[in-house]
């Protein structure tokens, strides 16, 4: 379903809201300033006071796993599918640095924005596929420790992204190029796919 311009407005002011202050608790009047819109607004939209921070949570995740599943389309490959998701994240970060700075500041404390690692479109899904389809060489036991890998690169470049130290394009690359080679691709296939032209995340 097409989320509408006021839901956008809404969750683009609680990025910000909640990335500025760094905190969990905004109110619902400071949510309906930010974002221009009437309180009932806000509520018509289901978004619940006692819930905000999850419910805003919860659509991110949602909104972004849909519009990578639908920019991947067709495409199995899992090497393909991992190094693009990472710099697509890093480029949206960079795009919109309020999204950024949120998954930075909670990515770890925050039960929903979990399935931006472990949900359908996950890193968490392309590696079991790797694995299952010996695209990767990597021990199955070694797993979380490839997932902690995946997490903390994507989230060390977006803030490199964010304070200027490095482009989208570089770090992005670099670091799918790097993981690719981690989980057992050849160092020259690794490099290819991580820099092929990086496709537009497609619109919900």
């Amino acid at each position: 379903m097409a989320i509408s311009s006021s839901q956008k407005r809404i969750h683009r002011a609680a990025l910000r809201l909640f990335a500025e202050k760094g905190s969990t608790a905004i109110t619902v009047s400071e949510l309906a300033e930010v974002s221009g819109v009437a309180r009932g607004t806000i509520y018509n939209n289901g978004l619940n006071p006692d819930s905000l921070f999850e419910d805003i949570a919860h659509q991110l995740t949602h909104e972004m796993n849909t519009r990578v599943i639908k920019t991947f389309g067709d495409d199995q490959d899992a090497a393909w599918r991992i190094a693009t998701g990472v710099r697509m994240y890093i480029r949206r970060a960079h795009e919109e640095p309020d999204w950024g700075r949120f998954i930075c500041k909670f990515s770890f404390n925050s039960q929903s924005l979990s399935g931006l690692w472990t949900g359908e479109a996950s890193p968490l899904s392309d590696l079991h596929k790797g694995i299952e389809t010996q695209r990767y060489h990597i021990r199955p036991e070694l797993l979380p420790a490839v997932m902690a890998m995946v997490t903390g690169s994507v989230l060390s470049s977006i803030f490199l992204v964010l304070e200027g130290h490095k482009t989208w394009r570089e770090i992005g690359s670099e670091v799918a190029e790097l993981l690719l080679t981690a989980v057992g691709l050849d160092t020259q296939e690794a490099f290819e796919i991580a820099h092929r032209e990086l496709p537009e995340l497609t619109e919900v």
